[in-house]
């Protein structure tokens, strides 16, 4: 019989504490991360030229975007 079995044992209590805590931070951290991409790419601009002669499926409507800074 095992008798060596405890609450705060890693597979007990502390155990999940420890789970709980890491995956928080990472939430945490992808979080902060997604804000930063998004506040970059927020004041990123793009002018469209050429309206008239894009088509709807085309491979080369991304030579239509142009990066305004």
């Amino acid at each position: 019989m095992n008798e060596n079995r405890s609450v705060f044992g890693l597979h007990g209590i502390t155990g999940m504490l420890i789970a709980t805590v890491l995956l928080l931070s990472i939430l945490a951290f992808l979080t902060v991360s997604a804000m930063s991409v998004q506040n970059a790419n927020a004041q990123n601009f793009y002018d469209i030229k050429d309206e008239k002669s894009i088509k709807m499926i085309d491979v080369n409507n991304k030579d239509h975007l142009v990066d305004v800074k």
